[in-house]
Formats: structure tokens, C-alpha cells, sequence
């Protein structure tokens, strides 16, 4: 299957998705929460899910761009650009979903206007704002020299790039080498605020004492770790597709196939030392939480999802011969994307649908108070829109985004 096939595979799936979106941001807008399928019990479904999962991509990405821009690892500067322009794609998508499951929309700015510091929640939300600052600066430092240059071609392309570089010309060595300083200066702030925001996230989850199957301190690292491997995964794939494809990129590629194998089995390590644990302790809400990911009604989420689509099938071809094929691992890397979609399920809801009071769903008679949790058709349908809206984003914004120059391999560092 050649560039051109997968890229018209691309454009086809984002548009579906994004225009299938609409019926679910309607339903969503119209009707509020109503026919959503979390209740009393479960209050976080699959948007909160996929929330953690899109900045787990972002971070994962970001933080694989550091390899190039502050570690100087040369073997990945193909990936530099493409992997900061991904970290902003997805924190977009991230934030679309967290707001989607807000009870009042239109009141998000007020974590910023009014926030409360006790809270991790107000940390957390002021380092996305920290950290797209500093994503977009160092987006476009990156890129600076190349935009000049790409401005002086005529036609629509010529026009988007002088606005993109913000009445800048100079295109001599010496800004080039300020560039280059300004780039590592940025991406070395933006390592500890990646991490501190989304080891916030686990740290999120994690300081919540009432449910036991996310009180644990290992949570913003699990969370990172996920983050890295996701984030690593999406890259291969994005450049399998993207920046020169398999024909261009194949050491590349085959490259990240290596690194996301060693990461994900870190994180299978991190996620069975806390399964383990669990058990051992034999605190009830743990152990309730995890039969119902294990032999519950989410079965098939952890068994399928998570561990044969998303872990073993990967683990085997980037363990095997095919591990030097760059369509082998594109595909693996792709079941590893997809599959930390049902980690993250398995993070929010086994959790939640444990009982904080024994038998309160007997005792109280409503279609919201029960443990029984599945998303509805307007959750599938807007969560689809959110993803198409990122495909299109990405597949508009790598049009332009430009491929690293000789004249220009300042960028790469």
C-alpha cells in the first residue's frame, strides 16, 4: 500500500468521522447531558477517557520531540517537526473532550478567571495553558526559517506562509543559530511542565482517597509511561503516513518501532506491579474494580482491547523479524494507538462502577443509579466527530507544514 492509498484511506476516515460528529455535538448542545449513558454511579465515561487518552498522546509526543530538540539524538530528527505539530493537534482534541462532558459549557473560563490553587485540577488546567505557549513557541521557532523561505512561492501556500512568519525575513546564519538556541531553551522548559501536566492528570485520579482503584502513587507515573509509548506510536504511524511516508522514513520508522516496543513493555511492567499489588492488599473497591475489568461486564475491554489488540499482537511483531518491515510495525504501532484507547476505558469506569455504599442501587429507584455502564450512540457520535476534526486539522496542517531544508537543518538540532 503506497503513500498516495493511505493518505486518501486518511482523508476519507477523517471526513466521515467529522461529519457523523455533528449529530453528537447537536445532541450534546441541545440536549445536555440526557442521553448520555453515565448516571449517579458512574458520572466519567468515554469522553473523560478519551480526554486522558488524547493528552497522553500529546505529552507522549512532545516529549519524544525532546529527544531532538534538547537530547540532540539525531537518529529521530525527522520526527522533530511532525512530532511538536502532533502534540498540539491532539491537546486540542483532548480539550474538546474534556469540555463536551462539562455540565455547563460555557463556564470553562472560569477555571482560569477563578481558579482554586488547593486544587489539582487548577494546576493542572494553568500548565495546559503554560504548555501551549511554549508548544506553539517552540512550533515556530522550529520552523521560522523554513516559513521565510516557503513565502517567497507564489499561490495560496505562498500567502498562508508570510502569515505564519509574523513579518520575519531574516533567513542568515546568525538568526539561524538563534533559532536553534531559542529551540533548545523552549523544549527544555516544556520537559518538566509535559510532565508535571499530565503526571497531574494520574496525580488526579490519584489523590481521589474514596475509590480505592485509583488511590495509588503510582499513577502519575503509570501515566506517564502510557503517555510515552502512545505518544510514540501515533508518531510512527503519523509518519508512515506523513513527512515522506514509508518510502522516505523507513529507518525512521523502524526506529520508533524499537523505542515504543521498549516502552510499552515498561508500562505492561508498571501496569501489572499495580494489578499485583491490588490484589495482594485486598482492599474491597480495588479488588471489586479489577474483577470488574477482569471477568465483569468490561471484559472484553481489558482482554481484547487492551491486551490482545493493543499489547500482545504489537509485542510480537516488534519482537519478531518483522521488526525491520516498516509496514509490519506502522500496523503495530497502529493496534498500539487504538488499544490505549481501552487502557484508558479501564482507567475511568471499572473504578467508578463499584459502589461507595453497599447496595445503594437497590435502594434507590432511577435509570441513573446504576453500575452498568456503556456509552450511548451521541457519545460514540461526538467522540467520532472529535477524532475526524483531528485527522482534518492534521492532514490541512501538514500540508503546510514544511519538510526540513538543507538551508534550513538548523531546525533539526
Amino acid at each position: 500500500m503506497n503513500e498516495r492509498v493511505l493518505k486518501r484511506i486518511f482523508w476519507t476516515a477523517g471526513t466521515l468521522l467529522f461529519v457523523v460528529g455533528f449529530a453528537g455535538w447537536w445532541d450534546r448542545i441541545a440536549n445536555g447531558h440526557e442521553n448520555a449513558d453515565y448516571g449517579t454511579i458512574v458520572p466519567w465515561g468515554l469522553w473523560i477517557a478519551m480526554y486522558i487518552y488524547f493528552i497522553g498522546l500529546s505529552a507522549g509526543a512532545f516529549l519524544i520531540s525532546a529527544l531532538v530538540y534538547v537530547f540532540r539524538v539525531k537518529r529521530f530528527e525527522p520526527v522533530g517537526r511532525v512530532a511538536l505539530f502532533t502534540a498540539l493537534v491532539t491537546l486540542l482534541l483532548a480539550l474538546l473532550s474534556v469540555w463536551a462532558d462539562l455540565g455547563h459549557m460555557g463556564r470553562a473560563w472560569r477555571v482560569i478567571a477563578n481558579p482554586n490553587f488547593k486544587s489539582p485540577m487548577a494546576w493542572m488546567i494553568w500548565l495546559y495553558a503554560s504548555y501551549v505557549a511554549v508548544l506553539a513557541a517552540e512550533l515556530y521557532f522550529v520552523l521560522r526559517r523554513d516559513l521565510v523561505i516557503s513565502a517567497e512561492q507564489g499561490g495560496p501556500k505562498g500567502r498562508v506562509y508570510r502569515v505564519l512568519a509574523l513579518g520575519s525575513k531574516d533567513v542568515s546564519d546568525k538568526r539561524a543559530g538563534r533559532d536553534q538556541r531559542i529551540v533548545r531553551v523552549l523544549a527544555s522548559i516544556g520537559v518538566p511542565v509535559a510532565i508535571m501536566f499530565h503526571g497531574g492528570v494520574g496525580a488526579l485520579f490519584g489523590v481521589i482517597a474514596a475509590r480505592p482503584s485509583w488511590n495509588s502513587g503510582l499513577f502519575p507515573i503509570l501515566f506517564l509511561v502510557s503517555a510515552l509509548a502512545s505518544g510514540g506510536a501515533l508518531l510512527t504511524l503519523v509518519i508512515a503516513v506523513f513527512q515522506g511516508g514509508l518510502r522516505e522514513s523507513r529507518d525512521t520508522i523502524v526506529a520508533l518501532g524499537q523505542l515504543v516496543l521498549g516502552l510499552l513493555l515498561l508500562d505492561v511492567l508498571f501496569q501489572i506491579s499495580e494489578y499485583l499489588v491490588a490484589g495482594y492488599g485486598g482492599v474491597p473497591g480495588h479488588v471489586e474494580g479489577l474483577k470488574l475489568m477482569f471477568t465483569g461486564p468490561y471484559w472484553w475491554v481489558f482482554w481484547v482491547w487492551q491486551i490482545a489488540i493493543g499489547t500482545l499482537i504489537p509485542i510480537v511483531i516488534l519482537a519478531s523479524r518483522r521488526r525491520s518491515n516498516p509496514y509490519w510495525v506502522a500496523g503495530a504501532a497502529g493496534l498500539i494507538a487504538v488499544g490505549f484507547i481501552g487502557l484508558r476505558l479501564n482507567i475511568v469506569v471499572p473504578a467508578l462502577a463499584v459502589e461507595e455504599i453497599q447496595g445503594i442501587t437497590g435502594a434507590i429507584s432511577s435509570p441513573r443509579m446504576v453500575t452498568d455502564y456503556f456509552p450511548a450512540l451521541g457519545e460514540w457520535l461526538l467522540t467520532a466527530g472529535v477524532v475526524g476534526l483531528g485527522l482534518l486539522v492534521f492532514g490541512v496542517g501538514e500540508k503546510f507544514l514544511p519538510r526540513a531544508t538543507k538551508d534550513a537543518s538548523h531546525v533539526s538540532v
